[in-house]
């Protein structure tokens, strides 16, 4: 049972993360060689202000 956390910046659409994970499971299904029911996703999104990078926040860039 493949277990995928995705880290992103908050602001994508439903449809767009709908799209995504599709997408991910698929591959996971494919290359991991599993029923893609089997595949959990979690996605979890963030303000660029709770990132930096380089001793700056990404709200900053």
């Amino acid at each position: 049972m493949p277990i995928v956390q995705i880290d992103m910046f908050e602001g994508r659409s439903i449809e767009q993360k709908r799209a995504m994970v599709e997408k991910v499971t698929q591959a996971i299904a494919e290359t991991a060689n599993c029923q893609a029911e089997s595949v959990t996703i979690i996605i979890r999104e963030m303000p660029k202000h709770h990132l930096s990078k380089g001793g700056k926040l990404f709200s900053d860039k």
